[in-house]
């Protein structure tokens, strides 16, 4: 019979397990069985610059976690060598450096995965790994932003490169005005004309 210090381990090793899969948006699980050290340490390399936690799990006390925060889908896959790669920021991270590794490395099966608080099935964890990473679309998005700016920025620039100040720019503007009301005043008629001259009276 284990020991209480055991049990009490394991009971840590189980909440710990049940506030990852609450608080991470997505997750994926593998087996790793067949990879050479080479690889695993290849694959743990990426997963970690990405920002993705990966490790080892016991499939046990990841039973026990998993049914607490409702996955009870995830029984069936929790047998054999099983890794964990999570991630709490980047809900595409996890699915797309796993797939992206196992085209390459045949011996990485993936099992199972998550998303948002619900299991997905494998193909949903394909889909998910095709899926622009969070950094590129927010580079995308702040390029999109940025374009209007850009192209205010260079054509300012062209402008002070070719030595046209905006004064010069804004000049002709004041003399097109002045020249449009110049018409106007000479067209006007002259009192002398428009006012009609005053019959003399006759004589009595």
């Amino acid at each position: 019979m284990p020991s209480s210090k055991v049990l009490e381990s394991k009971k840590q090793i189980v909440a710990e397990m049940i506030e990852k899969l609450k608080t991470a948006q997505a997750g994926v699980l593998v087996d790793y069985c067949g990879l050479t050290v080479e690889e695993d340490t290849d694959l743990r390399n990426k997963l970690r610059a990405a920002g993705v936690e990966y490790k080892v799990v016991k499939n046990t006390l990841t039973r026990f976690a998993a049914k607490e925060v409702g996955f009870d889908e995830l029984d069936a896959v929790l047998n054999g060598p099983t890794s964990l790669a999570v991630s709490y920021d980047d809900p595409v991270a996890p699915a797309k450096v796993i797939a992206d590794f196992a085209k390459d490395n045949e011996k990485l099966e993936i099992k199972s995965g998550f998303l948002d608080g619900k299991v997905i099935s494998l193909d949903e964890i394909n889909q998910l790994a095709k899926t622009p990473s969070k950094d590129v679309l927010i580079a995308k998005i702040m390029g999109s932003l940025n374009s209007p700016i850009s192209a205010l920025a260079r054509t300012l620039q062209a402008i002070v490169d070719n030595g046209v100040e905006l004064s010069e720019i804004e000049a002709p503007k004041k003399e097109e005005t002045a020249e449009e009301t110049a018409p106007a005043a000479e067209e006007a008629p002259k009192a002398e004309e428009a006012a009609p001259a005053e019959e003399a009276p006759a004589a009595e």
